[in-house]
């Protein structure tokens, strides 16, 4: 799936079966959905893209010592692009693996 893809199954009321927990996060967190987007961060808080899905959520919340520590973890430095920017640029990656 590429980013065009992934942005477009925002229209589906579940998202895809085939992405990973990570991937699902930020979906969720697209649909405007933060709690379930949370939730599914927290199932993968010992990977590091779940880890950096995870400091992206708390630095939306506007939690920046929590996403920093969550930064640190997955060994990234924390952003200073839009939400809107950081959430593609992480969907990308997360869809190039």
């Amino acid at each position: 799936m590429n980013l065009s893809a992934f942005t477009a199954s925002l229209d589906k009321k579940q998202p895809p079966k085939e992405l990973g927990i990570p991937l699902q996060a930020l979906w969720w967190d697209a649909k405007g959905d933060w709690n379930k987007a949370h939730e599914c961060a927290q199932q993968e808080e010992d990977t590091s893209p779940g880890q950096w899905v995870h400091a992206y959520l708390h630095r939306k919340e506007g939690d920046p010592s929590n996403a920093k520590y969550w930064y640190t973890r997955c060994g990234k430095k924390p952003s200073k692009d839009t939400l809107e920017e950081e959430w593609r640029n992480i969907a990308s990656a997360l869809l190039g693996k």
